[in-house]
């Protein structure tokens, strides 16, 4: 981990803010140790040390929040043409917008946004704060962005109106100039006031980590109820933030009226700002008819399952934790695999067995992340219950992560959100085992004694994981002991694949099955069966 020596003349241009740019991290190389305990709220120079070591870690690994050597999908994820597509339509740096031929349309690629990344340590240690702004890092690169600079401030709660705080908010100003970044990014919410005073300040476009967030579900979503999901979202966050320039806040008026022609041109009209949001609040009420209509049809689908008795096992957890890599090693699914944040949203769901026979669906859910936005929550509340209707839970963790504990508090966070989600049985599944340290696959395993080390990666766990999974199905309650005519094969193959066989023999009367099946099965078999035991 790179950590930087103290130069004061650096340390005075840098000031007391934690501000620490690319360029200082990669002319220094020496250390300095990190001091990683309780600190003045307020903020000492012992903090401000900290602060900027904490950017330029951070920084030292800007391009590399969301690609490393393990980032290659194995050969049990499938062909892949999703990622393919996806990565030839990604922003790269030194591309301009502007066409030189209409015909290039097609092929364009957007330039990279540049962005600063900006963030308050309010409490907590150091190292919680560099876990924080690397993530803000990871989600500015997912959304296509380049990150050019960093500042971490120490203070008590951000300001009111400037977030920073003015002093702080015009420094934010200078390294924005000086490296000519075009966006800054707060790792936190900004409330509208917030982010208009600090966009006035700075003179560049402000978006806060929810937007950012958005604007990744923006680029992934891809189903029909996936995409109107993401801009419901979109719009109840862009609401309360809609702001007027200039004219745009003048008053609305039709013919000769807006010429002020006498009568009817006098007192208030409906401005323009107060038009655009009607027209949001028409949009957002149409969007979620939409995905209201869409609603029966995955309740079908589960009523279905549920009338087949077939279980069912949820795969849910923090974002990149490699969900979709398990579903492809158990099932060869073939779901995208990428090294990014919320590469997948839409929910998948595939068919897989027991040892013995028995057909449950696992089922790939949307990632969860520290913070998650609430419109998001709202939006993706239907394919969240996902999650509520399952047997199984399958709680899949990122142990090589920094904080895995803090990964799994967010995910319990947003289950518990969901009614009847934390009431459900959970195995907590700790992936990644291969490059994880084992110090810390130890400490987990004490601390959460119902879980498994598994590699999605190498495959190392996952015998075991099925296992596990197959114990942990709901067993059928009816306990039946009959002769089945060979006639009726049809029943005795739906036995094995929805029930548990504990006996199977030919005989010359028929198939003689003691087994456990739902009852409905139960009825049929006994109304066929030639002899009883």
């Amino acid at each position: 981990m790179t950590q930087v020596r103290s130069d004061p003349a650096r340390d005075a241009a840098a000031g007391t803010s934690g501000h620490y740019g690319a360029a200082d991290v990669a002319r220094d190389s020496g250390h300095v140790p990190v001091s990683h305990g309780d600190h003045d709220p307020q903020g000492g120079a012992g903090d401000h040390d900290v602060a900027r070591d904490v950017v330029a870690r951070v920084l030292a690994r800007a391009g590399t929040a969301i690609h490393h050597e393990t980032s290659e999908p194995g050969g049990y994820d499938g062909d892949q043409l999703e990622l393919a597509e996806r990565t030839a339509l990604r922003r790269v740096g030194g591309l301009s917008t502007e066409l030189e031929d209409v015909t290039e349309v097609e092929y364009r690629q957007l330039r990279l946004e540049r962005v600063v990344l900006v963030g308050i340590w309010t409490s907590g240690t150091s190292e919680e704060a560099e876990i924080s702004l690397r993530e803000l890092a990871a989600l500015a690169e997912t959304a296509g962005s380049e990150v050019l600079d960093g500042m971490l401030q120490r203070r008590q709660n951000p300001d009111p109106g400037t977030y920073l705080g003015s002093g702080k908010a015009a420094e934010l100003r200078d390294v924005v100039a000086a490296n000519g970044a075009d966006t800054v990014v707060v790792d936190g919410d900004l409330s509208p006031s917030q982010r208009r005073g600090l966009e006035d300040i700075v003179r560049v476009k402000v978006v806060d980590r929810t937007a950012v967030i958005l604007d990744i579900f923006a680029q992934h979503a891809k189903s029909r109820e996936g995409k109107a999901q993401v801009e419901l979202a979109q719009l109840e966050y862009l609401l309360p933030r809609l702001r007027g320039w200039g004219e745009s806040m003048s008053r609305q008026a039709g013919g000769r009226v807006a010429g002020g022609a006498g009568i009817g041109s006098r007192g208030p009209g409906e401005t323009k700002i107060e038009l655009d949001r009607r027209r949001i609040r028409t949009r957002m009420a149409k969007l979620r008819r939409d995905i209201a209509a869409m609603k029966p049809a995955r309740e079908t689908k589960r009523s279905s399952r549920r009338r087949h008795h077939l279980p069912s096992v949820a795969i849910a957890g923090y974002t990149n934790a490699g969900k979709s890599s398990l579903l492809n090693r158990i099932t060869g699914a073939g779901v995208l695999v990428d090294n990014a944040l919320f590469a997948t949203l839409d929910p998948t769901v595939r068919r897989s067995e027991t040892l013995e026979g028995r057909v449950y669906t696992l089922t790939d859910t949307v990632g969860f992340v520290r913070s998650l936005p609430h419109q998001l929550v709202e939006a993706f509340r239907s394919t969240l219950e996902e999650v509520a209707e399952a047997d199984l839970v399958v709680h899949v963790v990122d142990v090589a992560h920094p904080d895995p504990e803090g990964q799994i508090a967010a995910v319990h966070t947003v289950l518990a959100d969901i009614p009847g989600a934390m009431q459900v049985s959970e195995l907590i599944v700790l992936n990644k085992a291969d490059i994880a340290e084992p110090e810390v696959v130890t400490r987990l395993r004490s601390r959460y004694p119902r879980s498994l080390v598994v590699s999605a990666r190498t495959g190392d766990g996952i015998p075991e994981l099925l296992s596990v999974i197959a114990e942990a199905l709901p067993r059928p309650d009816v306990l039946i002991d009959v002769v089945v005519p060979y006639k009726r094969g049809d029943l005795v193959s739906r036995a094995h694949s929805d029930g548990e066989i504990l006996l199977e023999e030919h005989t010359e009367a028929g198939t003689h099955l003691h087994a456990r099946v739902d009852a409905a099965l139960a009825a049929e078999i006994r109304a066929v069966a030639v002899a009883a035991h």
